[in-house]
């Protein structure tokens, strides 16, 4: 009885440490449905001419349980062809949101709780690498309730140029304190090595 128990305690013990499967997305689809995996729904979606060759192309927020995805393809042929896959928050206060003025794919998210999280990425095609280059990003930590402090922090990835603006909780309004200009180093990242907003607001666990 003993052993059988050990046994019972080593089988469970190597379930909870198995590692989690990644989740596969194809490289080509006929259509946008075709990208997404079992399980996984298409929360937001977008055709705009990302690469510049006149044709629409695709972005979309695509959604399971505990995880999410930002996925961009551009047409090809019949066909779409995948240039740009990355993970996102899992846990939204509402779908994102799509847009790609000038063919620069804007992805606008809030995340969090009673302290949220609000990001804006930039993205915009690079025809050397052939994926989705990150250009910018503008992330803004506050409390929906007003309990603490907000910080703004916008970053141009091109030029390195960051501007971090505080805003004060005063009474029940917010006063902007001082922006403080600064600069990051210049690397390209892409849509698959974009940082996270709360590292970069510093409220990473």
């Amino acid at each position: 009885m003993r052993l059988a128990t050990v046994v019972l305690m080593s089988v469970a013990a190597l379930a909870v440490a198995a590692p989690v499967a990644a989740v596969e997305f194809p490289k080509r689809a006929d259509a946008l449905p075709v990208f997404v995996p079992a399980g996984m729904t298409i929360e937001t979606q977008l055709e705009a001419d990302l690469n510049k060759d006149g044709i629409a192309d695709t972005a979309a927020v695509i959604r399971g349980e505990d995880v999410r995805y930002l996925l961009v393809a551009v047409r090809e042929g019949k066909g779409l062809r995948r240039v740009g896959l990355g993970e996102i928050d899992a846990y939204p206060l509402g779908n994102a949101t799509l847009t790609a003025p000038k063919g620069v794919l804007l992805i606008e998210d809030l995340t969090g709780g009673t302290s949220a999280v609000f990001s804006k990425y930039r993205y915009r095609y690079d025809a050397a690498s052939d994926r989705m280059q990150l250009i910018g990003d503008d992330v803004t930590y506050y409390s929906r309730t007003n309990q603490h402090d907000a910080i703004e922090i916008s970053t141009n990835r091109v030029t390195g140029a960051r501007i971090t603006q505080v805003r004060k909780l005063t009474g029940e309004n917010y006063v902007p304190q001082k922006p403080k200009q600064t600069k990051v180093k210049v690397q390209k990242l892409y849509l698959e090595t974009a940082p996270v907003a709360e590292d970069t607001l510093g409220i990473g666990g």
